[in-house]
């Protein structure tokens, strides 16, 4: 009884901080909108729950639209919990419809017993961790090297293009690319084509390669049905 008692006390404490934080937040949206604290805290959930709602909705029909082109009417195996919900808070919270789309594929491929692909914990903490640009970088890496039967690309045409010839010089990204092309390399999802360690200014760039990791990872977040791996 001691120990389920402290075990409430401990609860009403961080439900108190929780309280105390949104109404401290409602306090500084008031003092901008020069309003009461109430507007403040009415105006912050309002418009959390409008964005929820608009993203959530958003969500639902890329998934319908992505099973109605696999001629689906619905899940045809069930996803397990720790993987779905993750799955559907970072989804319904996702404000970028590009990256939103990969979630919807994501769910899709999951949820799709005809799928041959193996749906991992770690597809979901990648896709949370990518922007946008680092999400096109990566599709049109992948694009490129399945195209043209290379392992490696080069970056200095990205984010318009990566290519597969070989520049007369060894021109690099622009920093934008660089930057995040190094976070892609953080994930795991590519390396350096040259397979070293260039300068003191890091990782070389100019050519890089799709990780095992990378290339499923980008099928798995991808709408089209991958079959024969």
């Amino acid at each position: 009884m001691e120990e389920e008692s402290k075990a409430i006390q401990e609860v009403a404490k961080t439900t108190g901080k929780a309280i105390d934080a949104t109404r401290e937040f409602a306090g500084f949206i008031a003092c901008f909108i020069k309003g009461s604290l109430e507007q403040g805290l009415g105006i912050f959930e309002d418009k959390l729950k409008y964005l929820r709602w608009e993203r959530q909705i958003r969500l639902m029909e890329r998934a319908h639209n992505f099973l109605s082109e696999r001629s689906m009417k619905g899940p045809t195996r069930e996803i397990p919990m720790s993987f779905a919900i993750p799955l559907f808070q970072a989804a319904s919270m996702e404000e970028n419809d590009y990256l939103q789309d990969r979630w919807a594929a994501l769910l899709v491929n999951a949820a799709d017993a005809a799928s041959d692909i193996e749906i991992r914990r770690s597809y979901i903490s990648i896709l949370e961790d990518l922007s946008s640009l680092d999400a096109l970088i990566l599709d049109k890496i992948y694009y490129a090297s399945t195209r043209a039967g290379k392992e490696d690309v080069y970056t200095w045409h990205l984010p318009d293009e990566a290519v597969v010839d070989d520049p007369a010089d060894n021109l690099q990204p622009s920093p934008e690319v660089q930057i995040s092309l190094s976070n892609l390399h953080r994930l795991g999802c590519l390396t350096s084509g040259g397979g070293y360690f260039g300068p003191p200014s890091g990782l070389d760039l100019s050519r890089v390669e799709l990780t095992a990791l990378g290339k499923a990872f980008v099928e798995a977040c991808t709408a089209t049905r991958q079959r024969g791996h």
